[in-house]
């Protein structure tokens, strides 16, 4: 075995480390990854940074291009009236029509950003007809992923390993190539979503607005008097702030209620200040001489706020900008001058230093302060609202040309007019050259994270090719499973590949696995074709964890889920629907 084969193997493992461990996001772990193959010389410069320029990557950002158009031009959203009045009529009824408009979709945009249009609409349903949450919200993001299991454009995933077959001198897949075995997975898994699933699910009694109802009991009213210390003094700089580690939300002067507050905002006599502040530290406030506790107000209180004000709750989206921070690094307040009471991360809600925790894609925050502002927050991708639904309002001289563009895109590249690559290319350009998306909106709507992620975990199977790594795992395979069938191999891979996607990711797993399988049906003498839908249709169908694919931490705060929920609905749905793929892949793609 070569140095270099060594190293690869040593540097795949201290990737997978990276992965399970969580210590940085999937998209800085992918760049540490290429940066050690280029450092120990196994990949050159020019192929490790190969992954950038890849097909799959550029094809990748054109269909974040195109289908940010789409959304922008708020053609989606002109269906949410009927959406939300169907889903009104019984639990059954809302059931069926989110997730199959959730996977319909998700066939052909991308699925995080249809649960969150879904998201505030399922929220809506349950606060007006008193559906659990934890009813509904699970079942969408299930469906999402069967959705983008059905086109090549549904996942980054199915893009990734129908650009590694070109890559390999073989033919890329087609459109609707795989469609109709995912569609046989799709009905399977919508029979469980419709029939058992309700059976397994939550059945907890909990307020959709929990976190909301959680901080009103951590609001109270404190009085400057006379002798306080803090008198004159910036809030940063206050006691309140250095030793009670307060969030101050407004300061009501001379009669005046103030929110505009920031870190030099100087603390004067007589001030009635509201405060985040738990309960086991009130009773240290009645003992500090110039403080007076005026007592508990609630959010909705009619004085609380002018009407320009509000509480927001909102999550932390896949891909914003805001993941990986704390709310001091970015200096959230000032920036946004908006104010965060709570954070929810999983289980745990937090009230204290909010200002040093580290931010998680799927986090809840509570949010005081203008529409505005949260409008902003949600044009830049950072969050999305879920205290209440906004429709936007249908431009139909963006909508309808926006609709066009896109199925335009799918048609050239389902009859062959041309590749993938270049439909999409030329979708994204024209949704720019249309004016339905600006060149700094079209540079937003990339998620730049999976970009990122792809160009660094493409570097992993660069390297398992260059250096033999591909030939060596597959011999190990063909050697280890030569007494079985092609069939019970395939339905082996398939086990295989959705663990692995479990413990790291999707991207890092179809990067990983690709061209071994390309390797191991050379050897075996079979179509590679099987092997690719097999892995291909495993890194997108991962329903046991909340960790396991993006729309699942979407739904996990919002949903009020606890992660044995995954894994009691989600466990059987994947064992099912590994059984299902064992033979409805062989049967449309023979061997």
């Amino acid at each position: 075995m070569g140095i270099d084969l060594i190293i690869t193997f040593c540097i795949i493992g201290v990737g997978v480390f990276l992965f399970v461990k969580d210590y940085f996001s999937i998209d800085t772990t992918s760049i540490i990854i290429m940066a050690l193959f280029i450092v120990a010389g196994v990949l050159n410069p020019e192929e490790g940074f190969s992954g950038f320029n890849h097909p799959a990557t550029l094809t990748l950002g054109c269909i974040f291009v195109v289908s940010g158009g789409i959304f922008n031009s708020g053609a989606l959203n002109g269906l949410s009236d009927y959406v939300i009045k169907l889903a009104k009529i019984h639990y059954t009824v809302a059931l069926t029509v989110f997730c199959i408009l959730t996977a319909f979709f998700s066939a052909f945009i991308n699925d995080t950003a249809v649960v969150a249009l879904m998201l505030p609409m399922a929220l809506t349903v349950c606060r007006e007809t008193n559906i659990n949450p934890q009813k509904l919200l699970m079942p969408i993001s299930f469906a999402a992923l069967f959705g983008g299991t059905c086109t090549l454009i549904g996942t980054s995933t199915n893009i990734l390993i129908s650009s590694y077959t070109k890559k390999f001198g073989l033919e890329a897949f087609g459109m609707f190539e795989f469609s109709a075995a995912a569609l046989c997975l799709l009905l399977i898994g919508f029979l469980y979503l419709f029939f058992i699933a309700p059976i397994l699910l939550p059945k907890r009694k909990e307020e959709d607005n929990k976190l909301t109802k959680e901080v009103e009991k951590y609001i109270i009213e404190i009085v400057v008097e006379e002798g306080c210390a803090d008198i004159n003094k910036a809030i940063v700089n206050s006691k309140l702030v250095l030793d009670y580690n307060v969030n101050i939300l407004s300061i009501t002067r001379e009669g005046e209620l103030r929110h505009d507050l920031g870190p030099e905002t100087i603390i004067l006599y007589k001030d009635i200040l509201k405060v985040v502040l738990p309960p086991q530290k009130v009773h240290k406030l009645l003992g500090v001489s110039g403080y007076k506790v005026k007592g508990s107000k609630f959010l909705n209180s009619t004085n609380a706020k002018p009407d320009n004000y509000n509480i927001y709750e909102v999550i932390i989206p896949f891909g914003s900008g805001l993941a990986q921070e704390s709310l001091k690094s970015i200096r959230f307040n000032r920036r946004y001058n908006l104010s965060v009471l709570a954070i929810r991360k999983r289980d745990e809600i937090l009230f204290d230093k909010l200002s040093a925790v580290k931010l998680k894609e799927g986090d809840m925050l509570l949010v005081l302060g203008q529409k505005e502002e949260i409008k902003n927050l949600e044009a830049k991708k950072l969050v999305v609202t879920l205290s209440e639904y906004q429709k936007q309002r249908v431009e139909l001289k963006k909508a309808i040309p926006a609709v066009l563009i896109g199925i335009g895109v799918v048609l050239a590249a389902s009859l062959n007019l041309t590749t993938i690559l270049i439909s999409a290319m030329i979708g994204a350009l024209l949704m720019i050259m249309t004016k339905i998306l600006s060149p700094v909106e079209a540079y937003n709507a990339v998620e730049w994270k999976v970009i990122f992620m792809m160009a660094g975990v493409l570097s992993m199977g660069t390297a398992l090719e260059k250096v033999g790594g591909d030939q060596l795992i597959a011999d190990f395979i063909k050697n280890s499973l030569g007494q079985y069938s092609p069939q019970i191999t395939l339905s082996l891979l398939y086990l295989v590949t959705l663990i692995s996607t479990n413990l790291i990711s999707s991207k890092a797993t179809a990067a990983l696995l690709t061209p071994v399988v390309i390797s191991l049906a050379s050897i075996m003498g079979i179509s590679e074709r099987p092997f690719l839908i097999a892995v291909m249709f495993a890194c997108s169908l991962t329903f046991m964890t909340p960790m396991s694919y993006p729309t699942n931490t979407m739904v996990y705060a919002p949903g009020n889920y606890r992660f044995n929920d995954f894994l009691r609905v989600g466990t059987p749905l994947n064992l099912l629907i590994w059984l299902a793929a064992s033979f409805v892949i062989p049967y449309f793609f023979p061997f």
